[in-house]
């Protein structure tokens, strides 16, 4: 990283980061898929700045970007980290060209969507998060919300999630549909058996 446009959030870098023997011996040692320590330098909206352990030090090669950080949603990135903090993130990628080393703290966290694997028809509770123009997304767990379809509130039709219910209610949902590899998660609030016991 050579400069950082922080009103634009950017950031500059140039092709003679490679010229330099020293970051380029240490970028050369660096592999995807294994993990390196460093600590933050700075947090952005758009990611954070990471002194990664062994760079020059005269550099800061290390950045996560935000959806990197955690597998829960974050409205400010300092929720997840701070400067001066010591962190361990999977290499996800090393751009010699530009000086940089892209990491991942969610990737060494364990997957949230995983207990959810051959899930389809269980009947949970969720708290709605956010209402959209086509439905509503449930948060049925921490770092998992599924959507539920303005088609899947009833058989009457619904033209907002707002005529049926609102961000922060708790609702029984079934779950339809589970996509590991997307991290989608489909729900139904169709022909919910009342006197069945939910799941939590």
């Amino acid at each position: 990283m050579l400069d950082v446009d922080w009103q634009q959030e950017r950031v500059w870098a140039s092709a003679s980061a490679c010229e330099d023997p020293t970051l380029r011996a240490f970028l050369l040692g660096l592999r995807r898929g294994a993990t390196h320590e460093g600590r933050v330098r700075s947090v952005h909206n758009f990611g954070v700045f990471v002194n990664l352990d062994g760079e020059p030090g005269y550099q800061c090669t290390g950045f996560i970007r935000g959806p990197e950080l955690s597998w829960v949603w974050i409205d400010h990135r300092a929720a997840a980290v701070i400067a001066g903090q010591r962190v361990v993130g999977l290499i996800l990628d090393v751009d010699i060209l530009r000086g940089q080393v892209q990491l991942s703290l969610k990737a060494l966290e364990p997957d949230p969507f995983r207990p959810f694997e051959n899930q389809e028809g269980r009947i949970t509770t969720g708290r709605v998060t956010k209402l959209i123009s086509f439905g509503a997304f449930v948060r049925i767990a921490d770092g998992v919300e599924g959507l539920l379809h303005n088609t899947e509130f009833g058989d009457e039709p619904v033209e907002h999630p707002g005529q049926i219910v609102n961000e922060g209610d708790e609702i029984a949902v079934r779950i339809v549909e589970v996509d590991l590899v997307r991290h989608r998660i489909t729900l139904s609030a169709r022909d919910l058996p009342q006197d069945e016991e939910r799941a939590s």
